[in-house]
């Protein structure tokens, strides 16, 4: 049996109401939450905060953040690869605007049943169901 490579990563829900942040990486087609790998010696937390700067140039501190999760299912831009994710809700502290490898942003809203077919795999199958429990009546 073959090792299936594993890639960790932190992810982040950043809310605007009932809205859910979304993020499109440079050559990519999936939306998935902001977020990335940690570098040696980051917590998760150390790592939601530092991709959050880096990515959408917003600053938090790791205490921002709250535990929504943490799960493994397959990577959304990587073929034959699992992912294993741990999954902050974050304040939205201003407005979120596309750095480094981020090409473009979306709102996906939470009360909404639309299927959509470009959204990773960690999102439909973990983040929105945790979030809809949450934070829905």
């Amino acid at each position: 049996m073959t090792d299936v490579p594993t890639i960790t990563v932190t992810a982040l829900c950043l809310l605007d109401g009932r809205r859910l942040l979304l993020v499109r990486k440079r050559g990519t087609t999936m939306f998935m939450q902001p977020g990335g790998k940690p570098e040696e010696g980051e917590t998760p937390a150390e790592t939601g905060v530092r991709e959050l700067f880096e990515e959408l140039g917003l600053v938090v501190g790791p205490g921002d953040l709250t535990l929504v999760g943490s799960w493994e299912g397959p990577a959304a831009n990587e073929a034959d690869t699992r992912l294993l994710a741990t999954v902050f809700l974050c304040p939205l502290a201003a407005e979120p605007l596309p750095a480094a490898e981020i090409e473009e942003l979306d709102w996906l809203d939470l009360d909404s049943e639309q299927h959509r077919q470009d959204l990773a795999p960690l999102l439909t199958d973990f983040v929105l169901p945790a979030l809809r429990g949450r934070i829905l009546p």
